[in-house]
């Protein structure tokens, strides 16, 4: 599959090391921490809180629940897909990225930001002053949430 010029490579989770989570934070860091990306020119945050030694929303962007353990087990496609995040969303003009606001049933509002060729996507949540949390990002694997997903955009905010 060719990706988009302006994609780094899938960061390689093949084989799996003792060291594979600190070079996917080292990604994180220097992504998210050393500077301040940001989505259509508003500034993207996330909550400060560290779990394990590293932030909360690290884990949401690299594992998810097990359902049978209830516990967070690495997801190798949110893993190598981890470098992808910030260009996602400081490119998100490019045409191949479908991005809108949602209005969820809470009444919450969260942007997506979806590279749908490549089966990706990233989700914020809108504030009302325009300012956006990372919330988390994942690899789009079954045919459900795809058509989830564009029953969202059919129905986006300013449509």
């Amino acid at each position: 599959m060719t990706y988009p010029q302006w994609l780094p490579e899938l960061f390689n989770v093949h084989p799996w090391t003792d060291s594979t989570y600190s070079d996917l934070y080292h990604i994180f860091v220097r992504d998210f921490i050393d500077s301040q990306p940001l989505y259509q020119g508003q500034a993207i945050w996330f909550f400060p809180e560290v779990e394990d030694g590293k932030q909360v929303i690290f884990w949401h962007l690299t594992t998810r629940d097990d359902k049978l353990t209830g516990q967070r087990l690495p997801d190798l496609r949110r893993c190598e897909r981890l470098p992808w995040v910030r260009p996602i969303l400081c490119d998100s003009p490019c045409p191949k990225i479908l991005n809108w606001d949602y209005e969820e049933g809470d009444g919450t509002t969260k942007t997506y930001v979806w590279l749908k060729e490549h089966n990706f996507v990233v989700i914020l949540k809108k504030y009302p002053n325009g300012s956006r949390r990372l919330i988390t990002s994942f690899w789009v694997e079954y045919p459900h949430t795809k058509r989830r997903f564009i029953d969202k955009y059919n129905h986006r905010i300013g449509a």
